[in-house]
């Protein structure tokens, strides 16, 4: 089973208390990738410039990653800068370039546009919206956001909430797009504008995740050494649709399972810079840390 994964490939230059990297690969949809391959074959979709190093295309390609709907167009790459201070619970953007980003269309084969798992990671909800009506039948669509595209895209992501199954958001987006404080709230008003389940991510404090049939909240692992929060979300999401595509079964118990993988994931992420950590992982490892994290869980 296949999954469809639409968002950023990038360049981020992180500063955290731990050093600073430049030009390093990054963005929303390699993040997830790198994460989701363990359990499920992913079909990448971005844009990137002229200015891409190759030497990140055949790093993402070497992980077994599928880079057809990949392009590369004139124009720079989408690159990020940002700074972590303090405990590191959010970062301080000193700098967005949209490049080629900002006039994306997603195109996809044939062949993807039947494949029934589908990922739509942090971007333009218009660019997030062509990519769906691309496909044919999903059988599972998940929405990550944030709070850019909640203040200025608002319309188009209400829009798309109608027709997705999974909203994904952490705290402070839940929050925002809600209106409301509490995290229950918010989840059971982000329901009512359309996905049948909200996962909401709590950072360091975990997952709450609500639908009509059930409501939960997992604990994070607890990390000793955190390097560079970037990516965590999106490897937690790469976690947690790569399980569910393996299985093919939505229910308490997936989910579940899922949400778990999830936060292992995001948990290797954040002890290296960018990619580093993620990209390095065998299988053996994440089951190693899943199965001591899910000692301490009922699943």
């Amino acid at each position: 089973m296949s999954l469809v994964v639409l968002g950023t490939v990038a360049l981020d230059t992180v500063k955290t208390p731990r050093g600073k990297r430049v030009d390093m690969l990054g963005g929303s949809a390699a993040h997830f990738s790198m994460a989701a391959r363990f359990f499920t074959q992913v079909n990448l979709v971005a844009v990137v410039g002229e200015d891409f190093p190759a030497r990140h295309i055949e790093s993402l390609r070497r992980k077994g990653i599928v880079l057809t709907s990949l392009r590369k167009e004139p124009g720079e790459t989408f690159r990020w800068e940002g700074e972590y201070k303090g405990d590191m619970n959010s970062a301080l953007t000193l700098n967005t370039g949209l490049g080629v980003l900002s006039a994306f269309r997603p195109q996809i084969t044939e062949e993807q546009r039947v494949m029934k798992y589908i990922f739509l990671a942090n971007v333009d909800p218009d660019i997030q919206g062509h990519l769906l009506d691309c496909v044919h039948s999903p059988r599972l669509v998940a929405l990550d956001s944030m709070n850019y595209w909640i203040r200025h895209k608002r319309k188009s992501l209400l829009r798309l909430m109608k027709r997705i199954d999974i909203f994904v958001a952490n705290d402070a987006e839940a929050r925002e797009l809600s209106g409301k404080t509490s995290l229950m709230d918010a989840a059971c008003r982000l329901k009512e504008l359309g996905p049948k389940m909200i996962l909401v991510k709590k950072g360091e404090h975990g997952v709450l995740f609500y639908c009509d049939s059930f409501l939960f909240s997992l604990p994070a692992y607890p990390v000793t050494r955190l390097v560079d929060p970037t990516g965590a979300g999106d490897s937690f999401a790469g976690g947690f649709m790569g399980y569910l595509t393996k299985v093919k079964k939505i229910n308490k118990n997936t989910i579940k399972k899922a949400i778990a993988y999830g936060t292992v994931l995001a948990s290797y992420n954040v002890e290296g810079f960018g990619l580093e950590r993620t990209a390095s992982l065998t299988l053996s490892e994440i089951n190693k840390r899943f199965d001591s994290y899910r000692r301490n869980l009922i699943i």
